[in-house]
């Protein structure tokens, strides 16, 4: 038997991702004596500069914001017990249609095979037993999730290892009412363009199609202050709105698709290491 510790390894695009889908199931496997690393492939730069500050606007800078997240997210991995953060530094790409998507630099503009050969070093230090990170189309059509999905997926191919392998999820009844809080906490309302409206209803899965339903409400405080870590964008971030109790009601169980490993696509779990202890 291998006395190398179980592992879990995190794979997201930006600062904050890590505490969003996964803030539960780091801080929960890290307090079960897991080893827990994320890896994260931007640097953060196209965030909210200082006094909300929009990218392209006056001065935003790139660079001052990328540091700024980066002592954000090293607080956040604090507060999740993260045990090992490992950063690519790759250019945040903006959303999809920016100009920053082509940049010199931007993740988005990166080979695959480049990105995945870091990640697969990275893979090979730590030989993780699972791996999660987002869906093929990003989970919401990120540029930067998306070529997260491709870096992670090349990068196992590029070793031998075989660890379980999940994307993260939300359940289509978890998002409905997620726009109903939306509405609740006074979010703004406005005519929905068609497309974006098509577009939102297509995030996430039915229930019946997720595989594995993670109960992490007893770290909801943390997932919370996680977030919260991140405060020059919390602008952007929604959740903290809504309070420490109303945030771990809607937010305490952490979904996900297993695309890897396992008791097979149709088996159901409550637990990332099912079967490997």
């Amino acid at each position: 038997m291998s006395d190398r510790p179980l592992t879990l390894m995190a794979v997201h695009a930006h600062p904050d991702d890590e505490a969003t889908g996964t803030g539960g199931v780091l801080a929960r496997y890290a307090a079960e004596g897991i080893r827990t690393v994320l890896v994260t492939c931007t640097d953060g730069g196209c965030g909210d500069g200082p006094g909300g500050v929009k990218p392209g606007d006056p001065g935003h800078d790139p660079a001052a914001v990328a540091s700024m997240r980066r002592q954000e997210l090293e607080s956040s991995c604090g507060i999740l017990k993260i045990g090992h953060l490992e950063t690519l530094d790759y250019a945040d790409s903006g959303m999809m249609g920016w100009t920053t998507n082509d940049a010199p630099g931007s993740f988005w503009r990166t080979p695959v095979e480049e990105g995945a050969a870091r990640l697969a070093e990275l893979l090979r230090r730590y030989e993780p037993d699972v791996v999660v990170t987002y869906d093929e189309n990003g989970f919401y059509g990120h540029p930067d999730h998306i070529q997260a999905n491709r870096i992670t997926m090349a990068a196992l191919t590029m070793t031998s290892l075989t660890p379980k392998v999940y994307w993260t999820t939300a359940p289509r009844s978890m998002m409905q009412r997620f726009g109903e809080v939306m509405r609740e906490f006074g979010a703004e309302q406005q005519e929905p363009d068609p497309a974006e409206a098509a577009a939102m209803a297509e995030i996430g899965l039915p229930d019946e199609e997720i595989t594995t339903w993670v109960d992490t409400a007893a770290f909801g405080d943390q997932k919370f202050d996680a977030l919260a870590a991140h405060a020059s964008q919390g602008e952007n971030i929604f959740f903290l709105r809504m309070g420490r109790k109303r945030f771990t009601e809607l937010m305490g169980v952490e979904t996900f698709v297993r695309v890897q490993g396992g008791a097979g696509p149709a088996a159901t779990e409550d637990d990332l290491f099912a079967g490997l202890r």
